[in-house]
């Protein structure tokens, strides 16, 4: 009954893209989180942890592009020897999420120039939105590749803009359908109203629904 109370694919809500309300409902859970002491946001919060998924999957399908191949799949007959040569840890800061540490990949010849997050860039800016959107309010597999086409432009393929939509999607459900604990000792369920247009700007509530384990953890079961 709570995994469907609280599946975040029952939302039939579309966001204003003008307004930024993916934004604003960060903003809302940010401090909502930190009135209740929810593991919403923080060191191993939720909104950070869904960053930095979105974020190393995407850098990682750019990095199979520039290669031309999965990893540890090189072909040796390719007349480039380039390869994955491990990762370097980077700091990002996100206005949903705070500081997030991410995992950029490395190629032997140091010939990759990564898209989404770019060399010596350190403050996200449209990121936040698709990641609030993907996990807080549901968006169709369209939605989704239209918004990683925004951010990129024409600097990646359509294929590669596919590939991370196909990720991030089953990343996704992975998330809604994970199995839940078979007893919460409590279940909190409130509302953080933002604005959104449906057909018109209107206020409308999203969800948090928390969950406190037996042994008294907290764990967001969903929005």
């Amino acid at each position: 009954m709570t995994s469907d109370l609280v599946s975040p694919r029952k939302s039939d809500r579309k966001p204003a893209r003008e307004l930024s309300p993916e934004q604003a409902a960060a903003a809302a859970m940010v401090a909502e989180a930190k009135a209740r002491g929810l593991a919403l946001t923080g060191p191993d919060g939720l909104l950070k942890l869904f960053t930095k998924n979105v974020l190393e999957t995407a850098l990682n399908e750019e990095m199979t592009e520039h290669l031309g191949h999965e990893k540890n799949r090189a072909e040796p007959e390719r007349e480039s020897a380039n390869v994955r040569n491990g990762s370097r840890s980077k700091t990002v800061i996100s206005d949903a999420a705070g500081e997030v540490e991410i995992s950029v990949p490395r190629d032997r010849e140091s010939t990759f120039e990564p898209q989404i997050v770019k060399k010596r860039q350190r403050r996200l800016g449209d990121v936040d939105e698709i990641v609030l959107s993907l996990y807080a309010k549901g968006m169709t597999t369209g939605e989704i590749s239209a918004h990683f086409a925004e951010i990129y432009g024409v600097s990646v393929s359509k294929e590669t803009i596919s590939r991370i939509t196909d990720k991030v999607v089953a990343e996704m459900n992975d998330w809604a359908n994970r199995p839940l604990d078979a007893v919460y000792a409590a279940v909190f369920i409130d509302a953080i109203v933002v604005k959104v247009r449906d057909g018109q700007v209107a206020n409308r509530p999203v969800y948090a629904a928390i969950g406190v384990t037996v042994d008294g953890r907290k764990d967001v079961l969903g929005l």
